[in-house]
């Protein structure tokens, strides 16, 4: 099968390569984001293969089917970014990747915790410049504290367990309750509860309308004062300027982040030499008690091996049953995700 592949960087190269070292699919790789304007290049390829920033919207799937697309091979577990209803009605299959490795986004959420409670990037750049001194530098003890979780699927349980592991009280927010979590201690409770009684609170939940801006002013207000905000799930999921409000309030303890809401023109790429054009996201980089990396949670060589072993079974079934393994349709996505939220916080 002709397959187009966008938003390409080396590393998806040689794990889809290697994957596909049968030689089975002709591989076209794109460095350029999937949108309106990117889409002839698909012209004649029966699938495309994308990832969380490409554009497949109605306009941009009208395009692709007439170009003779048929397959969109998503390179992750969040569909977000695809309109399912105007696929549906072209007749296109959407295939994702519902698990590569919940452990490499729970050990990255663990890893910015870690990093904020013990500020650990300011104690690496202060000794590289001699300083030596702890003031500012004051942490808390992770034992005993309470931990919200925000969605309990397989990331949320892997990140559960670690902090069972680290000796935490658990509290969950779920519609559908996951019994290793509940092995482990984690008491669910609605959303104002878990925000008003946790002193972590970590997000892993789908993005969908119930979700969407689920942590907005309303929820921080609700928040212990001096929590700690987590969120490796999707950017939207977090209110950025009301966020940017409590963090310059000083409700909010700190903020953790992967993923960011405007994140398609900043992440993936080397801005280096550039100025940064987003003003919200600048101000957010303004905060000492702010930690945000690129996006880079599932980037593990297990991750990415499982990416792309997935990504291609799920053309194999197209090309041999005219179905992905993994399919995501309208229907099977009604009701994903955390439970609607109280009014307010949606």
């Amino acid at each position: 099968m002709h397959v187009a592949v966008f938003s390409t960087r080396p590393y998806d190269r040689t794990f889809l390569e290697r994957a596909n070292a049968s030689g089975r699919h002709q591989l076209d790789f794109y460095e350029s984001r999937l949108d309106v304007a990117s889409a002839a290049v698909a012209q004649g390829a029966q699938a495309v293969c994308v990832f969380v920033n490409d554009r497949l919207d109605a306009e941009v799937l009208t395009r692709l089917h007439a170009g003779g697309v048929r397959l969109l091979a998503l390179r992750s577990a969040g569909f977000n970014h695809v309109d399912l209803n105007a696929a549906a009605e072209l007749g296109m299959a959407v295939g994702r990747v519902p698990e590569y490795s919940p452990y490499a986004v729970a050990e990255h959420t663990v890893a910015l915790l870690l990093a904020l409670n013990r500020h650990i990037h300011r104690a690496y750049a202060r000794v590289r410049e001699g300083n030596f001194a702890l003031d500012g530098l004051l942490g808390f003890d992770l034992h005993g504290r309470t931990v919200g979780v925000v969605g309990t699927g397989k990331i949320g349980e892997c990140f559960s367990r670690i902090m069972a592991g680290f000796g935490c009280h658990l509290l969950g927010f779920d519609p559908h309750p996951n019994p290793v979590c509940q092995a482990l201690g984690m008491r669910y409770v609605d959303l104002p509860e878990l925000l008003a009684a946790s002193d972590v609170i970590s997000l892993h939940c789908p993005l969908t309308p119930q979700t969407h801006h689920l942590i907005n002013a309303d929820a921080l207000a609700h928040m212990l004062p001096g929590a700690m905000l987590l969120n490796t799930s999707r950017g939207a999921v977090v209110d950025t300027p009301a966020v940017i409000g409590a963090l310059k309030a000083g409700t909010l303890g700190s903020l953790g982040l992967d993923v960011y809401e405007e994140e398609a023109d900043l992440f993936f790429s080397d801005l280096s030499g550039e100025v940064i054009h987003d003003d919200v996201f600048a101000r957010l980089l303004t905060f000492p008690n702010v930690l945000i990396t690129g996006h880079q949670a599932f980037f593990t060589e297990d991750a990415l091996t499982a990416i792309a072993a997935t990504t291609l079974a799920n053309i194999n079934a197209f090309e041999d049953h005219g179905k992905p393994l993994y399919p995501v349709s309208v229907e099977r996505v009604i009701g994903v995700g955390c439970a609607p939220a109280p009014a307010g916080t949606t």
